[in-house]
């Protein structure tokens, strides 16, 4: 009986040891850290501005209002609130970026290395998709109120298919989701065309012209 007593009490102070550990770890962790953008951005975000400096305005972005330039080659624009744009998503894991796209506009084929997207059509038509890793594809036409998953690392891409202009809302699962565009990387670049060539199956004639639509060079 006082056996049992002893490991009754024994485990009755361990989980209250563990319970009051807890506690004091979860106490310590911070409620946000918004970004000090004045400083280098690190690997894991931005270092945090000293709490006795941050104001309500750190936690308020008004750059989603206004439509995007879409006269480009493209015809799409992408307006981010990202932790360098709105320190105060800083270390949070979201952030979030306004999309426009004008008839027939695009964003080509890319990547966001660091988050999910999920995609929000508020006006037009949207055609959108992405690529599995097993080259498994997965698109479909979006109207107003739709909502589509882009998982993280997947080619994905947004097209206008409608004979207005579209407006949609990106969401991330990271303040800093990335972004790497594939035409760009292949053919905006500096590797030599022969290079590029060989490693894509183009012509280097191919080649040659899209560097010179993209800003790539040699």
């Amino acid at each position: 009986m006082k056996m049992k007593m002893k490991i009754s009490s024994f485990l009755f102070f361990l989980a209250l040891f563990h319970l009051l550990c807890f506690s004091k770890t979860h106490a310590a962790v911070p409620e946000f850290c918004v970004g000090d953008t004045s400083a280098p951005e690190t690997p894991s975000g931005y270092h945090c501005k000293p709490t006795a400096n941050v104001t309500v305005d750190d936690f308020i972005f008004t750059g989603l209002a206004a439509p995007g330039n879409t006269t480009n080659i493209i015809k799409a624009a992408v307006t981010p609130a990202f932790a360098a744009q709105f320190p105060g998503v800083n270390g949070l894991g979201i952030s979030i970026a306004r999309l426009d796209l004008a008839p027939h506009g695009v964003v080509p084929l890319h990547t966001h290395s660091g988050a999910t997207e999920l995609l929000i059509v508020v006006e037009g038509t949207i055609l959108a998709g992405f690529i599995s890793n097993a080259n498994a594809v997965y698109y479909k036409k979006l109207k107003k109120g739709d909502v589509m998953v882009f998982p993280q690392g997947l080619l994905h891409f947004q097209l206008n298919v409608g004979r207005r202009p579209a407006l949609a809302f990106a969401s991330f699962t990271s303040a800093e989701p990335g972004l790497q565009i594939t035409a760009l990387a292949l053919f905006g670049n500096s590797l030599p065309s022969e290079l590029v060539t060989g490693t894509t199956f183009l012509s280097l004639k191919e080649v040659k012209r899209l560097k010179a639509v993209l800003g790539g060079t040699n």
